[in-house]
């Protein structure tokens, strides 16, 4: 296997490279991995390493959670996101950028992969830091010691497996991720999660009878687990509202449709 990486160092003059990529030589063929930052070449001299150690990137994210924005904290033990834990959602979307920008947009370095149609630009929208966004867009046959390389990197990775984890893959990820204080986001199932989050139901506004334009989704956003996270808890919220954000939904606001008291015009109700 060849694997790639990014890594960021200084140059002797004070300049930043554009990437550097270091090779791990293994015995088998498998698919190579191209990895790089979504955002300009300049990352303030930051180093990767220095990620992992709490230091540069990730010196303003806490050592026991990292941080989420203030919509999701109700769904989420203690608040945040516990790291060492794998946080769970059906499938790839607003939710899971959402839950990714709150780290990032305090300084945590976060991985992509998997997911060639990330939208970077609406996780920008949500606060996320695109210069400390590592993307790998597509995962082959490798991926898990792809995502390990990258949990060694990064405090944050979301990831959509190609295929289903074996135990014996889950338990090797789970204990570099106890080992490195990450978190890992994982678009589809992986049994065991700390915290699984879904949407239950969600409605469009802004959609009439074959015309008008989607303007904001008011979600049911359901979260559930072991542990701290066992309890089931419930947020209604604007996922996105028409700001582009993520906030919380006043009662008032949520549709009749979705069991709110009022009727929001030119709705489109969607069961999750």
């Amino acid at each position: 296997m060849e694997l790639a990486f990014v890594q960021r160092e200084r140059m002797p003059d004070g300049s930043v490279p554009r990437a550097a990529t270091l090779a791990e030589a293994g015995g088998e063929a498998e698919a190579e991995a191209e990895v790089r930052t979504a955002g300009t070449s300049r990352m303030g001299g930051t180093t990767a390493a220095g990620v992992e150690s709490g230091v540069g990137a990730g010196a303003g994210v806490g050592r026991g959670m990292l941080p989420v924005v203030t919509a999701l904290r109700d769904l989420l033990p203690r608040g945040g996101l516990a790291r060492g834990s794998v946080v769970s959602v059906p499938e790839f979307g607003l939710l899971s950028l959402a839950l990714a920008a709150g780290a990032s947009a305090e300084g945590a370095w976060c991985g992509l992969a998997g997911i060639p149609e990330a939208g970077v630009l609406a996780g920008v929208g949500l606060g996320m830091d695109p210069e400390r966004i590592l993307l790998v867009p597509e995962l082959g046959p490798a991926w898990p010691q792809v995502v390990a390389s990258l949990i060694d990197g990064c405090e944050l990775v979301v990831v959509r497996p190609p295929s289903r984890a074996s135990a014996q893959v889950r338990q090797r990820l789970e204990a570099t991720l106890r080992r490195e204080r990450g978190v890992l986001l994982v678009a589809g199932d992986w049994p065991g999660a700390t915290v699984r989050l879904r949407v239950a139901a969600q409605g469009w506004t802004g959609l009439g009878d074959g015309h008008g334009r989607l303007r904001a989704c008011c979600a049911e956003v359901v979260a559930g687990g072991r542990g701290e996270a066992a309890r089931a808890r419930t947020s209604w919220l604007w996922l996105p509202a028409e700001d582009g954000r993520v906030s919380a939904a006043d009662p008032a606001d949520i549709p009749a449709e979705l069991g709110g008291v009022d009727s929001a015009p030119a709705l489109r109700v969607v069961a999750g």
